[in-house]
Formats: C-alpha cells, sequence, structure tokens
C-alpha cells in the first residue's frame, strides 16, 4: 500500500458531531497525558510492562471489534519488502551519527552494555521487539490513529497527535533526551505506519531505533530503573 492515508487510520464516513468530537479530546488527554501524568506523579512504581501489555491488549479488543479497521494491518507483511531499504539506509545514518557523538563526547559509554553484559543485551535483542515494541506500535499507531482520526483529520494533526503521546508517555524514564527522542521517533514511525498500513513495518522501524539506543551505550536513558 502506497497511500498517504492507510484505511485504519481514515475518518467515518458520517461526520463526528461536535459532542463527539469533544467526548473524544476530553479521552485522549485522560488516556495519553493524564494517566501518565499520574504515574510519574506516583513515582513512576513498577514497571511499565504489565501495563503496556494490559493496554496492548484492550487496545487489540478494541480494534477487533471495529468492521472498519483494516485486518491486514495486524502485520502487513507485503509492506515490508518495499520499505525495508529506505527504513535501513535512515537508520544507518542515524546509527553512524550516535556512534560518532557518543565516541567524542563520552566514550566511556560507547557499547557498554554489550560490552559489560553481553547475555542481557541478548536477551533485549531477542524479547524487546515482542514484549514492548509491538505493544507500544499497537497503541500509538493502530489504536490511536484509528479512534482519535474523527478528532484530528488523517493527515499531519493525527501524526502529530501520535507522535506528542508517543513521546509523552516516555516521561516516565525521568529524562528529557528520552522525551525529545521519541517525539521524533513517534512522527517517523506514525508516518510509516500511515504510509503503509502495516504494524510490522512500523514495529521493525521502531525495534532497529530502540535496539540502536541499547546497543551504542544509550539505554539508561530508556530504561525504567534508571527513572
Amino acid at each position: 500500500m502506497t497511500a498517504d492515508v492507510i484505511p485504519a487510520a481514515g475518518p467515518p464516513a458520517v461526520p463526528p458531531t461536535a459532542a463527539r468530537r469533544g467526548y473524544l479530546a476530553v479521552e485522549y488527554t485522560l488516556l495519553f497525558f493524564g494517566a501518565v501524568l499520574g504515574y510519574v506523579l506516583a513515582g513512576s512504581p513498577g514497571s511499565p510492562i504489565p501495563p503496556l501489555l494490559l493496554l496492548a491488549g484492550l487496545a487489540a479488543g478494541y480494534l477487533w471489534r471495529r468492521p472498519d479497521f483494516d485486518r491486514q494491518s495486524w502485520w502487513g507483511r507485503a509492506a515490508l519488502r518495499a520499505e525495508w531499504l529506505p527504513m535501513l539506509r535512515l537508520w544507518t545514518v542515524a546509527a553512524v551519527l550516535a556512534v560518532g557523538a557518543l565516541a567524542v563526547l563520552a566514550p566511556d559509554r560507547l557499547f557498554t552494555l554489550p560490552r559489560q553484559s553481553p547475555l542481557l543485551w541478548g536477551a533485549i535483542v531477542l524479547f524487546y521487539p515482542l514484549f514492548s515494541v509491538y505493544p507500544q506500535e499497537l497503541i500509538f499507531r493502530a489504536f490511536l490513529m484509528h479512534r482519535y482520526a474523527p478528532l484530528f483529520g488523517s493527515g499531519r494533526w493525527l501524526l502529530a497527535a501520535s507522535a506528542v503521546a508517543f513521546g509523552f508517555v516516555h516521561l516516565i524514564f525521568g529524562n528529557v533526551l528520552s522525551v525529545l527522542a521519541t517525539l521524533a521517533g513517534g512522527w517517523l514511525f506514525a508516518r510509516r505506519y500511515q504510509r503503509t498500513g502495516s504494524l510490522l513495518v512500523a514495529s521493525v522501524e521502531h525495534a532497529l531505533y530502540g535496539l540502536l539506543v541499547f546497543t551504542v551505550g544509550l539505554g539508561d536513558f530508556f530504561y525504567h530503573g534508571a527513572a
């Protein structure tokens, strides 16, 4: 699929009423900002993975019951063949910049995790895409961009809504870098999902950047224990 707007995130045939838009605005704010802020003010208790998986399950249940959600979005493997090369090119540039910046600014950080804890790094490589990346993409891309398309439309405002919510949730890690980096990443992943309609494509791209962060030596900015 090469269209700019995916069917799963398209606006409904009947324009929403003002009351419906108002309800969705309140719901979006409470769910993606109020709940996160409450979690942060409570001291970010416990691992975020269990609530992430719970919310992903609820989002999946909602989308499964929606007749206007494109079921092909759950996987969308065919789209990966068209997207993997441009994704890899952009990722390569980011990887070179990240390694170069750390080599100059903080050489002691460079490749700390694979050098000092190779087994932990290997576990992250195996389990992070499954238990963190795909659930996040399910919530912040598939669910958010379908549920709130009547509020934000199907273009840049919807991309911004996805990116801002995705960046804000990383406030739980207690540092500005994670928020700013995931704000940019959220726009990139949302745009990729919008173009392809494939959670697999968005998840692969998300996993590439996440694993880059953990590999080069910036993982403590995106790890709950660092908060």
